[in-house]
């Protein structure tokens, strides 16, 4: 690689046909088939849209609130809806803006950073988006058919269980939230393989943007929070349709495990959000000041500590609920110690800034990254007061948590996102938005922001509690709650404002010049519709700084990968720590499969949220067909051979085992799976802990006898031992041979009867789910094993398909691969729960 600059081919040799070939081949359809688009430029814009979209619907709703807050004793809304829209609102805005809107960005901006055509999986990042669309705007419409839950963002138990919220509202929550966690997994997924491999050569980990580190912690950060709450979600609906009793006390159930489970998800959310927006702030800084971030490595070891410290502190919600003092200690510490590395940052940024070229450039970026840092560092102080467990017991459920959390997460996301929309809009669409207009965006949002949470403060420490739709008059209370209603109007006005801007700029013709801002980063290389024209070899990182001639010699073509060599859409896979090449993924184009895929998934959960349970499985055997389908042509084979990408260097097109991309994804869905299983063996202990009265040899039947699990082990490790072998024999190209396939299907026979055996041997002891909550907790160990099982059944058959069609051989074998390294994750997940189930009670009893 030292010598790439000397063999650069000559000039000449580019041709225009190269560029028209590209522009084919990364073509976005037209028409209504735009809906079949791939291209990240275009899902990206979608995606944002979408999540800004739910932001100002959201607002509205706040609005709504603060008018009903404004007065005391205001009649404007009743107690159940005003109830309703307090729970989608607060709802919306974490869960269809916050963490949807930064994933959009990553999408958006990561192969621009990357100087990638285009993330690994870009059907994935479609699919995810589409069921967000679609699910996210049925969730959201239930506000206008008072089907909307009531029981908060956070749907506390008892209160959100069947007896005390009957109906369907709170079942809208929980299997549409749960549906929309799942896509945010989907593109965590995409973001942390395309951020791994798809890096241009040369650049190590240790040049990468500071964005693309943090998309890389907060995909991370999701793969191991989400699942928490995605539990959750599943117990507490398991609970309201089939009495299954895992919060209810009187069977042995606790409340409390809700909160566990939802604040393990829920405070991690708080630096999920922030980190991303702490990398874009973190890339606009060097711009405007016209300098290197000063202390690049130190704010990358902070964004790791960041999200390392985040997962320790979900207690500090819980201070109040009886925890233990030890447990309080511990946990308040942590609470005050995960402000360091945001400190890190925070000076990071001002000593940038002081250490400027020239001088900070005030531009209406700069504007808001300054608000952020100001309001941030507001909230972060607040939340320092409230880490403090006398504070907290005095401002707990009081105004003061609402002003606080609003200044982290307004302040910490809001701001760097309208910061984001100015800085990166030429990069999108071509067009500036209006500087003279930002200004006036900029103090109508900052200044109405503080008037409207600024009291907050003082109305809680006056006293005034959160979650109340209306108040006495006479408690001092009344002035400070006008004056916040003023506030947010006046903060929804730089909104509105901002969103006339963002259409007038789509009426002016797309002039902006290629970098406006002069910035060091890869991302303001020309681009087309098929990114950069070439991918440069990088050794730096303000690549663009370094080498003035970057641009030029990337749009004339004389980097790595300048035309089509394969005829298809394809990049460039790199090692994951130095970024060597190693092949070129072909990846698919534009079709209906992912999108019929995500309408049918959202609908299967949907139609099941109003129990129409025959349509809804009508919706899902759709979904999984079409799933099936999009993944046929996943795998191209390796026909095409090495292909020169420039400098004399020729890669392969086909990898597979733990080189391909696509085993790194099922790596990180196992990890996924993995963060799943620990917090239900957490709940599973913790009920054992809390009621030890109802578990095996106490209250409730004997286990079933030694011979089961013994069983059931010895068929999870003939299951795996028979994978094994399968992969051994698999066929030599263009041949066939009945034994891998036999194994095939012995192995996830052999599995789903374990998993059957498991429920069947404690059902003959007597135990019933909706007995005990002991009796839940064992079932629901046999549900997550069932669903893993049903998930390789589905896969088992695919592969045998290829085997049978000649599309899998020991070449050509990837869907193999990642039948296989599931397969022994499963089986290892059931060996360690028998375990859990058999081996624990007779040890702990």
């Amino acid at each position: 690689m030292s010598d790439f600059r000397r063999s650069l081919p000559n000039p000449e040799t580019r041709s225009e046909q190269e560029v028209d070939e590209l522009l084919r081949i990364w073509a976005v359809p037209k028409g209504f088939r735009i809906v079949t688009a791939v291209n990240n430029t275009v899902i990206g814009l979608l995606y944002i849209g979408a999540a800004f979209l739910f932001f100002l619907l959201a607002g509205v709703l706040a609005l709504l609130m603060r008018t009903q807050l404004a007065v005391p004793d205001n009649d404007f809304l009743s107690q159940d809806l005003y109830n309703q829209i307090f729970t989608v609102h607060g709802t919306t805005m974490m869960f269809l803006f916050a963490v949807p809107a930064v994933e959009a960005l990553g999408v958006m901006l990561l192969p621009q950073m990357l100087a990638a055509r285009d993330l690994p999986f870009p059907r994935l990042s479609a699919f995810a988006i589409w069921a967000y669309v679609v699910g996210g705007l049925v969730f959201f419409s239930t506000v206008f058919y008072d089907l909307a839950p009531k029981g908060g963002w956070f749907m506390y138990t008892p209160l959100t269980l069947k007896e005390f919220s009957p109906g369907d509202n709170a079942d809208f929550w929980l299997l549409g939230i749960g549906f929309i966690e799942i896509s945010a997994i989907a593109g965590a997924i995409e973001i942390v393989v395309g951020t791994l491999r798809t890096r241009p050569p040369g650049m190590s980990l240790t040049k990468m943007p500071i964005f693309a580190w943090s998309m890389l912690i907060f995909a991370a950060m999701i793969m191991f929070a989400f699942p928490a709450v995605i539990l959750g979600t599943m117990l507490l609906e398991i609970e309201r349709s089939f009495g299954w009793p895992f919060f209810t006390a009187t069977k042995g159930g606790d409340p409390l495990l809700w909160q566990h489970l939802f604040w393990f998800f829920g405070h991690p959310e708080v630096y999920i959000i922030f980190l991303p927006a702490a990398g874009l702030v973190s890339m606009i800084v060097p711009t405007m000041a016209r300098r290197p971030l000063i202390g690049y490595r130190l704010i990358v070891v902070a964004l790791i500590g960041t999200g390392f410290f985040s997962f320790g502190l979900w207690v500090h919600h819980m201070f109040t609920t009886g925890i233990p003092s030890l447990s309080l200690a511990f946990f308040s510490a942590a609470s005050m110690a995960v402000a360091i590395p945001s400190g890190i940052q925070v000076f990071s940024w001002i000593a940038t800034m002081a250490a400027s070229r020239g001088g900070f450039r005030i531009t209406t970026p700069s504007l808001f990254v300054i608000g952020f840092l100001v309001v941030f560092t507001i909230g972060g102080l607040t939340g320092v007061m409230v880490a403090l467990v006398p504070v907290d017991y005095q401002v707990h459920d009081t105004y003061f948590v609402v002003a606080h959390f609003h200044y982290v997460l307004i302040g910490g996301m809001v701001f760097p996102l309208i910061a984001t929309f100015y800085y990166w809009m030429p990069l999108a669409t071509g067009r500036l938005l209006s500087e003279r207009v930002g200004r006036w965006v900029f103090w109508l949002m900052f200044g109405g922001f503080n008037i409207a949470f600024f009291p907050m403060h003082i109305t809680g420490l006056r006293g005034m509690p959160r979650r109340v739709w209306t108040y006495p008059e006479g408690l001092g209370w009344d002035a400070l709650n006008m004056i916040s209603t003023v506030g947010a109007y006046v903060f929804a006005a730089g909104v509105a404002i901002f969103v006339v801007d963002l259409i007038r700029s789509h009426l002016r013709p797309a002039n902006a010049p290629q970098n406006p801002w002069g910035a060091g980063t890869l991302e303001w290389l020309p681009n087309d519709v098929y990114s950069t024209r070439s991918i440069p070899f990088v050794t730096s990182r303000e690549p663009l700084w370094d080498d003035p001639t970057l641009p030029q010699e990337v749009r004339g073509g004389h980097h790595f990968l300048p035309n089509a060599p394969t005829g298809g859409r394809e990049t460039i896979v790199t090692s994951a720590i130095e970024a060597k090449p190693q092949y070129i993924i072909r990846m698919p184009g534009p079709g209906w499969e992912h999108l019929i895929a995500a309408v049918f998934t959202a609908a299967f959960f949907l139609l099941l949220t109003v129990k129409l349970v025959v349509p809804a499985l009508i919706c899902g055997v759709i979904a999984i067909a079409a799933c099936l389908v999009w993944a046929w042509g996943l795998d191209p084979g390796p026909s095409k051979g090495a292909v020169e990408i420039g400098a004399g260097i020729r890669l392969p097109t086909y990898e597979s085992g733990p080189s391909s991309h696509s085993w790194w994804a099922m790596v990180v869905l196992i990890f996924v799976a993995g963060s799943l299983y620990v917090a239900y063996v957490f709940s599973y202990l913790y009920l054992w802990v809390v009621s030890p009265q109802v578990w095996a040899g106490h209250g409730s039947p004997d286990l079933p006898s030694a011979v089961w699990p013994v069983t059931i082990a010895l068929l999870a490790i003939a299951g795996s031992a028979t994978m094994r072998a399968a992969g051994r024999l698999l066929p030599d190209p263009g041949t066939r041979r009945a034994t891998p396939l036999l194994l095939i299907a012995t192995g996830s026979l052999g599995l789903i009867a374990a998993v059957a055996l498991e429920m069947l041997g404690h059902w003959q002891s007597g135990l019933r789910p909706t007995e005990s909550a002991y009796g839940a907790m064992v079932y629901m160990q046999s549900a997550l094993n069932g669903q893993l099982a049903f998930t390789l059944f589905i896969m088992s058959g695919f592969a045998i398909a290829r085997l049978l069609t000649g599309k899998l051989d020991h070449v050509r074998r990837v869907s193999f691969d990642n039948l296989a390294v599931l397969y022994y994750y499963v089986a290892a997940q059931l060996l360690v729960g028998l375990l859990l189930i058999h081996g624990f009670p007779r040890v702990a009893g």
